[in-house]
């Protein structure tokens, strides 16, 4: 879902995702970044949702999108979060945050 709404004359999309599990086809998987790379470059972007992967505790490479605070170890679903994050000009705000450790996973 998004909603597109006009801002101090500045247009922001907020984007409500729940990226797709472990077992989808490709397609499904790149149906987010599709429907992001619609969006105008000039336009704000914030996504909220579920992801659906951990982007792991190193940040080294990503320190723009990664705030140092993550859980565990990248694999390839969480690597699609990064990229996209990447690729959109994102950052993955829950790692710019410390948590106590009962917080890390819900």
């Amino acid at each position: 879902m998004v909603v597109k709404l006009c801002l101090d004359g500045k247009i922001v999309n907020i984007v409500s995702a729940f990226a797709p599990k472990v077992r989808c086809d490709e397609d499904e998987k790149v149906a987010v970044d599709r429907q992001l790379s619609e969006i105008p470059a000039e336009e704000r972007l914030i996504i909220g949702g579920d992801m659906n992967g951990h982007i792991g505790r190193t940040r080294e490479g990503i320190e723009r999108v990664h705030g140092g605070w993550g859980v565990g170890e990248r694999n390839d679903e969480e690597e699609r979060v990064v990229d996209c994050a990447v690729s959109f000009y994102l950052a993955v705000v829950n790692t710019w945050f410390e948590k106590k450790e009962n917080q890390y996973i819900t």
